[in-house]
């Protein structure tokens, strides 16, 4: 059964959907839209900036004084709560026309996540999470898979892209992880490959120098359908690294045994 919809975690669904009809307008004309770079294989464009301010103005028409936290725009000061947003996560799939990008809505109180959106606007697909409540996907539960070891399992992940500091690392990390497992994907949207560790889809997920925005949302929506999410040491610091290792427990626990041995001090800080 699932339970009603807590208000604030609506109000963000509300939003995502705003921010889902502006990506989906733009998607079959995407030589058309204005593209700048932020640095080095980061770019954002007029839809991203447009997304983001439609789920601006949705959140604080109902709870103006909100703290923001947002990839375009950055913070905005306010109390005690705050969002965490993703406009467009998979700008660059986006621009291509790949199909793999979602919008990513998280609330923070006083540190601690308590609600989460992701959704993926082409397939229809809204991933949701209350703090104590579960995930659900559309109106179906959600539960990790049932994977007891690396062995078969489906792992997601994201290559480096912006940043090679630690390019060496992570392709021995990747030279690890590949053995035993059914294959590695990487699609190119962290929040949707969060999502799908929550709804079974993958059996674990691991990054390196993920921004809040990518992955907040997915890491409540991986807690709550039974799972753990850390940082590389498997620890609770991944927020603040940036650096995630998602599963169920024993693939987590599989995951970071796999990669503890590459783990430098940098990747700890």
């Amino acid at each position: 059964m699932v339970r009603p919809m807590h208000p604030m975690l609506n109000i963000a669904v509300r939003a995502a959907r705003s921010a889902g009809r502006i990506l989906l307008r733009y998607f079959e004309r995407t030589d058309q839209i204005a593209v700048s770079s932020k640095r080095r294989n980061d770019f954002v464009s007029e839809v991203d900036r447009t997304a983001e301010e439609a789920i601006i103005q949705e959140l604080h028409a109902k709870y103006p004084d909100h703290a923001i936290l947002a990839e375009e725009s950055g913070e905005h000061h306010g109390s005690d709560f705050q969002w965490v947003i993703d406009p467009l996560d998979g700008t660059t799939n986006y621009l291509h026309g790949f199909p793999q990008f979602s919008v990513s809505i998280a609330l923070r109180y006083r540190n601690r996540l308590e609600q989460a959106v992701v959704y993926d606007p082409l397939r229809e697909e809204m991933f949701t999470a209350s703090r104590g409540q579960g995930a659900q996907l559309n109106d179906r539960r959600l539960r990790v898979a049932d994977r007891a070891s690396l062995e078969g399992a489906l792992i997601g992940t994201g290559f480096p892209y912006r940043d090679h500091s630690h390019l060496d690392t992570y392709l021995a990390m990747l030279k690890a992880m590949i053995q035993d497992t059914a294959g590695i994907r990487r699609p190119g949207s962290a929040a949707l490959d969060v999502a799908y560790v929550a709804a079974g889809r993958s059996d674990g997920f691991w990054e390196l120098g993920l921004a809040p925005w990518d992955f907040a949302a997915g890491a409540l929506l991986v807690s709550e359908a039974g799972g753990k999410v850390s940082d590389l040491a498997g620890g609770d610091r991944h927020l603040d690294t940036g650096n995630v290792v998602a599963g169920n427990l024993k693939v987590h626990q599989a995951m970071i045994a796999r990669l503890r041995p590459f783990l430098t001090e940098s990747l700890k800080a």
